[in-house]
């Protein structure tokens, strides 16, 4: 403890140190640290769906850099300092766990994250309910998962995981309609409702989808780049499908 102590100490230091002398850290605002912020969040994202420890020991540094940089604006304002933050997030995470600091029961995942939605929505008594608290920023899919938990913290949820089926199977009937009558923004409806489906399919199978998403992507552009080496010189739009489908074929025994 004494050591991850000393540590922490260390980056306020320096923090101090880069806002009084470095003319970059000095110029630094709440507004335009925000995209480097997200930045840094999708790196660390990358390194998690990489397996790559170090890289994710990296990306986690930086993003610490940014909670501490954030800490120091706060200060320097007279709003808030770290030990403002680090004192807010662990009276927070005390009162979100009363089966551990308390006498309230959980004895499983899930009964903990309904007792930390019921908890949340009682203290902060958002405008927006239960799903009021799910960030407007949050990329399409992120957003679509972490509404489908929160409701179905509430109880509002299929009574059996392959109930999902149906619904999907239902949407792709839909789609099919649509498509046949020419209806564009039908069209466009459906397949939301088909991917919101498809993402609560995830969940309920215990499935990050955005991690299996980008497991295909990573497997597509492999299978594509191993076609376009053994082509040579020859463009796609030159051969037929037929060349193309062996060209892929190829490519994912390669892989095999």
């Amino acid at each position: 403890m004494e050591k991850k102590l000393k540590a922490a100490a260390r980056l306020l230091e320096v923090m101090d140190t880069l806002r009084e002398k470095c003319p970059w850290d000095r110029e630094q605002t709440f507004e335009s640290l925000r995209n480097n912020t997200i930045e840094e969040t999708y790196e660390l994202a990358d390194a998690i769906a990489d397996g790559n420890m170090d890289g994710i020991k990296e990306e986690l540094g930086d993003l610490l850099l940014h909670v501490v940089f954030y800490s120091k604006l706060g200060e320097e304002q007279g709003k808030f300092n770290f030990a403002d933050v680090a004192d807010a997030e662990c009276d927070k995470l005390i009162y979100r766990h009363p089966h551990v600091y308390s006498d309230i029961h959980a004895d499983t995942p899930a009964e903990v994250m309904q007792n930390w939605e019921e908890l949340k929505l009682r203290k902060k008594k958002r405008q927006g309910g239960i799903l009021g608290g799910v960030p407007r920023s949050l990329p399409a899919m992120v957003k679509a998962f972490r509404v489908g938990e929160k409701a179905a913290s509430s109880g509002f949820d299929w009574e059996q995981k392959e109930d999902v089926w149906a619904k999907v199977k239902e949407e792709i009937a839909e789609i099919e309609v649509e498509i046949a009558a020419g209806n564009h923004e039908r069209t466009v409806d459906e397949i939301g409702d088909l991917f919101f489906a498809l993402i609560n399919m995830c969940r309920l199978y215990g499935i990050d989808p955005e991690l299996a998403l980008e497991k295909t992507n990573k497997k597509f552009i492999s299978r594509f780049q191993h076609m376009e080496a053994e082509a040579g010189d020859r463009l796609f739009s030159q051969m037929t499908a037929e060349e193309m489908d062996a060209l892929w074929r190829n490519a994912k025994k390669e892989e095999e």
